[in-house]
This record gives structure tokens, C-alpha cells and sequence, in this order.
């Protein structure tokens, strides 16, 4: 059985939770976030907490619901503070822009890598070089940052390219010469 699973979520006072059958809303200072889960897990909101447990007694059902606790939780967490994830452009003329909904990335190609900015995330650029990704929602956040990260992913010998911040890259000794 999963410890997580068993604890419940506390409803924060900035949060409104709703929960229609298997469909969970949550709305709060930071958006809105809705997310539909499997029948394997049971929702219930009682005494300003979310409480979720297995429908039945089958194995996808005990695997799922420490899922659905976690993903309700970072629901709540992310509707009221929000999620951030900083990255660092390193390299020789390597910088950014913001063009309306539109990032464009120079990273030493013969071409701009652009990438579309989707609804819920707001998106900062700071000395050229500095990007701040924010948003509600954990998952679309992890995602903007691995997008932008996989266009120049940073390289081990020298440093450059797309580093996230707190993310560790092992640098490599360069080549010997005789």
C-alpha cells in the first residue's frame, strides 16, 4: 500500500476545490486546472481535505491512487504558488528574445529555433541570456523547460548550451595531445 496515497490533501484558503464524479477543478490566485482521473480511484472532499482512495482491491488500483494523491496535491500547490524552473543560455552568442507568444532561441545554428508558448505559461527573459518559465501546472511547466533544454542540451567538454538551473552536468576532460 502506498504511505502517500494515504495522507490527505489539505484544501489551502485561496484554493476552490470541485469534484464532479472523476473529474477534479481547482481554481486559485495563480489559474485554473482541471484533470480527469482513471475509475481505478475513489475522490472524496470532506472537511476542507481530499481524500483518495483505491475503488477496489485490484493492483492497477493500489498502484494508482499514491499517483492520483500526488498529482492533486501539486494541483493545489500549483493554482496558489505556481511552479518555476530557470534556465541559462551558455555560449558564445547565445541568446533569447520574446516575440509576443513566440521564444526565439539563437544557439549558434544557421537557423532560429522558435518555440510557441502555450496557454498557462508565462515566460521571462532576463540579460539575454537568463529564462524564467512559470506557470499552474507542474507537468506543462517540466515540459516548456525540456523543450527549450532539448533544442542545445548542454555538452560536457565545454559548458555550453541550455543549462537548467540546479541540474547538475558532469563536465568531461578534453582531449590529450601527445
Amino acid at each position: 500500500m502506498s504511505r502517500i496515497g494515504k495522507l490527505p490533501i489539505p484544501v489551502l484558503d485561496t484554493a476552490k476545490v470541485e469534484i464532479d464524479g472523476q473529474t477534479v477543478r481547482i481554481e486559485g490566485p495563480k489559474g485554473k486546472l482541471e484533470k480527469t482521473f482513471d475509475r481505478s480511484v475513489k475522490i472524496e472532499l470532506s472537511d476542507n481535505e481530499v481524500r483518495i482512495s483505491p475503488a477496489d482491491k485490484s493492483r492497477h488500483a493500489r498502484a494508482m491512487y499514491g499517483t492520483a494523491r500526488s498529482i492533486v496535491n501539486n494541483m493545489v500547490n500549483g493554482v496558489v504558488n505556481g511552479y518555476k524552473k530557470d534556465l541559462m543560455l551558455k555560449g558564445v552568442g547565445f541568446r533569447c528574445a520574446l516575440k509576443g507568444k513566440v521564444l526565439d532561441l539563437a544557439l549558434g545554428y544557421s537557423h532560429p529555433c522558435l518555440l510557441d508558448i502555450p496557454e498557462g505559461i508565462t515566460i521571462t527573459v532576463k540579460e539575454n541570456t537568463k529564462i524564467s518559465v512559470e506557470g499552474a501546472d507542474k507537468q506543462v511547466v517540466g515540459e516548456v523547460t525540456a523543450s527549450i533544454f532539448a533544442f542545445y542540451p548542454a555538452e560536457p567538454y565545454k559548458g555550453k548550451g541550455v543549462h537548467i538551473i540546479g541540474k547538475y552536468v558532469r563536465r568531461k576532460e578534453g582531449k590529450k595531445s601527445a
